[in-house]
């Protein structure tokens, strides 16, 4: 007993195993070293409490706590002393009630007996009830309870809140409940406080309040002399008000919501305890909200939640940053919906597109799948080729003649408004071309107010481009269209067929950045070839750096396509503009490229896909495929265009973040500039307002750098299954692609025209791409647009990842690069050197030789 700390504070908490402090206390500490206004606190760890009721505390303990209470000045202060169990605050269970807590007790034998009080509670009737009925085991709870002393606040008001909609699940909410006087009225239900409900805005992070109910209020608690808390009426001027207002309740909302951020900015959903002193508000209690319902369409509700990195793993394949998370889980429901909201169907509010897991972005597929099956009538097997294959599916109730021509009418009103809504978003893209370059060409702000302002006003601009949105998330009914029909005659060859006929045409904003840097390797070589110099390839890139002929067309090559870069849709990546010289190693090996025969290869598959159109297709309908290819080709090029705009509004904002986080680590907030990655956007502004302390800033980022490290480390699933309240999961996933019965065959997506044959190239990252010799099958994880130099030497292309609607795919599409992707595991079934042919018409990899 004598071995462990005898009374410990915050800090203390912190370095304390966790079970030795319980829930309750480890939660506050943590928001106290997060930056959030709690109370200092004394905590008495488990170790102390006895095994059986009715023990005497132990007189060291007794001794150390006079002691601490003394050195604070608390011996003859109100206080109250709470319980703190392993197990009691968590994600798994409350014990909200359950185990006791004393308000208002003064002095040492008030203290002790208090002490007594909350230990007993441990082996109350409800406490054992309560674990047996959530079958908690020795996982879960401890033998002992720590107990938690702190100051009793002098409250004005208080209440509790939920940092979602503790009722539907909803996370864009935020339920506040208040009280005058004490809380324990109202956390116990004695008393029907007052109720504001938030929303969080679609475009930025700020909270407009909804509506507000006034509770009833007939009573309240308040101290009593001496010691306790007694139940009062509340006085009519009391009672017919609001505990808070407007303002108040903005404040509050606008604290809660960054508590809950602070312990968890993956899932912030939290259940707070709060009080007003008149003067500020605390934080006395944070707890995970226990069993908070799955937010979805009424028929999924029975079905297992299905996630997937089936298209992100694509473009976002490493972990993400906060400030990446912030953004994304805004972007993604703009994107994923603005095509049904054309179409007129009623999209469900709230509902949230977007999950964080394994330190990766997923998008929720059974809503993707239902979204797209109940507005359109599009199966979920044709949703998962457009995303990228290998994934499960969900059940889909039989289809009425009703649904058939509610179907209908959608698709018509889709197809009649979305020549407009195109014409819109290609005026969107030219604006935002326009004004990010505005944007990037003006000096950040030098003080907080000012950046907090720029900052929010391009997010805003960014996340409610809703035009863009709409070109870059729907674009994949023109294909499905074309492959159904070019099935419908050539059985199982439809997206071979479409691929051919999409090969080359008018080329998309990243095929024409692939051209335009070919075009910069010829120039470079013609200039070393006309002053005869024979350097090795990096002499050669000085030197094309100081020629002004090669400067000039470089510099113009980036005014049109310096805000792209390698991974780019993560913030904390430096842009080509920043950092050119991936584009610059690249050029020798561009130089090699043989346009002519690129062009041949584009010619010849369509030239090959139209020819068995004319002989197996009736004339009446060839003329409905080329224009569902035409339109097809349209719609990727739009989609392609509308990233580049996207990406293009982030470089802006990027020298925003970090001149943001200059001036935070001069205020001593970050350790180096790189860290305002780590920060939500609500953060970021918070910090800046001051309304956060540097300590609490730097241990926020230090925690996520900790977290990052461990997710680089994990292998993220391509899918998540989750059973719900009423399911379990029935879906195992494919562990890789390994061919059965020792066959050197993979099976994949066939997203490339033709067939190659090469040796394989395993890159895991373009920066590798040194290694690729013209002519290599380049094997790759994942491709974004950083890539596409690459794809024009490559002989063929596999990706592990992807599906038609991929960037890889439309790229290589594009090129008429045989091309196979979604063959998850491929990396790990080849090696560098071995033979490999690539059918991009059946989607087949085959090892020839290793």
């Amino acid at each position: 007993m004598a071995a462990q700390p005898t009374i410990l504070d915050w800090q203390g908490v912190l370095a304390a195993d966790a079970v030795m402090v319980g829930g309750k206390a480890w939660q506050l500490a943590r928001l106290k070293q997060f930056g959030l206004p709690v109370p200092e606190g004394l905590v008495i760890p488990a170790g102390w409490c006895p095994l059986h009721t009715g023990a005497a505390l132990p007189p060291e303990l007794t001794g150390a706590l006079q002691e601490a209470l003394a050195a604070r000045d608390w011996l003859n202060k109100p206080l109250v002393v709470r319980s703190s169990a392993a197990g009691e605050d968590s994600a798994k269970a409350s014990f909200a009630g359950i185990y006791r807590s004393r308000l208002n007790v003064c002095g040492m034998e008030q203290i002790q007996a208090a002490i007594h009080e909350v230990w007993s509670s441990l082996w109350s009737p409800a406490a054992i009830a309560y674990q047996r009925k959530l079958e908690l085991g020795a996982d879960d709870t401890a033998p002992g309870m720590a107990v938690i002393i702190m100051p009793l606040l002098p409250a004005v008001a208080s209440g509790i809140a939920f940092t979602c909609d503790p009722i539907s699940g909803r996370d864009d909410r935020l339920v506040i409940h208040a009280q005058w006087g004490l809380g324990e009225s109202l956390v116990g239900g004695q008393t029907d406080g007052d109720e504001y409900v938030f929303a969080e805005d679609p475009f930025d992070d700020h909270w407009t309040l909804l509506h507000r109910r006034m509770g009833g209020k007939a009573t309240k608690a308040v101290t009593q002399p001496g010691s306790g808390t007694a139940m009062i009426p509340t006085p009519a001027a009391e009672a017919g008000a609001f505990v808070l207002s407007s303002n108040q309740a903005l404040q509050l909302v606008e604290l809660l919501r960054d508590a809950a951020v602070a312990l968890d900015f993956i899932h912030p959903f939290y259940d707070l305890e709060w009080v007003w002193d008149g003067d500020r508000f605390w934080l006395t209690q944070g707890r995970p909200v226990t069993a908070r319902p799955h937010y979805t369409y009424a028929p999924l509700q029975t079905q297992p939640v299905y996630w997937t990195r089936g298209n992100t793993c694509e473009v976002v394949p490493e972990p993400l940053s906060a400030i990446d998370w912030s953004n994304s889980r805004k972007l993604v429901n703009g994107l994923l919906t603005r095509g049904y909201l054309l179409a007129g169907y009623p999209v469900l509010p709230g509902a949230q597109r977007a999950g964080f897991f394994h330190g990766r972005l997923y998008l929720a597929l059974s809503l993707l799948q239902w979204e797209c099956f109940d507005a359109l009538g599009v199966a979920p097997k044709a949703v998962n080729g457009l995303i990228g294959g290998h994934q499960p599916e969900i059940v889909v109730p039989p289809t009425s003649l009703g649904d058939r021509l509610a179907r209908l009418r959608r698709v018509l009103r889709y197809v009649l408004r979305s020549p407009a809504q195109r014409r819109r978003g290609m005026r969107a893209v030219e604006r935002a071309m326009i004004e990010a370059g505005q944007w990037r060409k003006q000096t950040p702000p030098g003080d907080a107010a000012g950046l907090q302002a720029e900052i929010l006003r391009q997010f805003r601009a960014g996340r409610g481009a809703v035009d863009l949105f709409f070109l870059q998330g729907s674009s994949g009914g023109s294909l499905s269209m074309l492959v159904e029909q070019l099935d419908s005659y050539f059985p199982g060859e439809g997206y071979a067929l479409g691929t051919a006929l999409l090969a080359g045409g008018e080329p998309s904003v990243t095929a024409r950045q692939g051209y335009e840097l070919m075009a910069l390797a010829r120039l470079s070589r013609e200039i070393a070839s006309r002053e005869s110099h024979e350097a090795s390839g990096s002499r050669q890139r000085c030197q094309y750096g100081k020629n002004p002929e090669f400067q000039h067309a470089f510099d113009r090559f980036l005014e049109h396509y310096g805000h792209r870069g390698l991974y780019e849709t993560y913030f904390r990546n430096p842009r080509w503009r920043e950092a050119p010289e991936y584009l610059l190693s690249s050029l020798a090996q561009l130089a090699e490229v043989d346009e002519v025969a690129l062009r041949v290869r584009q010619q010849a598959a369509v030239a090959e896909a139209l020819t068995r159109i004319k002989t197996g297709v009736p004339f009446w309908k060839r003329a409905f495929i080329e224009g569902l290819a035409n339109a097809t080709r349209q719609e990727c090029n739009q989609r392609e265009a509308a990233r580049s705009a996207l990406v293009a509004y982030m470089e802006p904002e990027r020298q925003l973040l970090l001149a943001a986080g200059r001036y935070l680590a001069r205020q001593g907030a970050l350790m180096r500039e790189a860290d305002i990655f780590q920060l939500m956007l609500s953060e970021i502004l918070r910090a800046l307002g001051g309304d956060i302390p540097a300590a609490g800033v730097r241990a926020r980022v230090a925690e996520r750098n900790r977290l990052f490290e461990q997710w680089s480390q994990e292998i993220a699933p391509d899918v998540l299954v989750e059973a719900s309240k009423h399911s379990t999961p029935g879906w195992q996933a494919q562990d890789a692609v390994a061919p059965e019965n020792d066959s050197p065959r993979y099976q994949g997506i066939p997203t490339g025209t033709g067939r190659a044959r090469g040796k394989a190239c395993l890159l895991r990252h373009p920066s590798e791409g040194y290694r690729l010799q013209p002519g290599d099958i380049l094997v790759a994880p994942s491709t974004d647009p950083g890539w596409t130099p690459l794809f024009l030497s490559a002989g063929g292309l596999v990706v592990e990842t992807g599906g038609y609607l991929s960037h890889g795919a439309i790229v290589a599409r594009e090129f008429g690069i045989p091309a196979v992707v979604n063959l998850p595991g491929i990396l790990g079934g080849l090696k560098d050197g071995d033979m490999v042919e690539v059918d991009g018409t059946s989607g087949v990899v085959t090892l020839l030789e290793q």
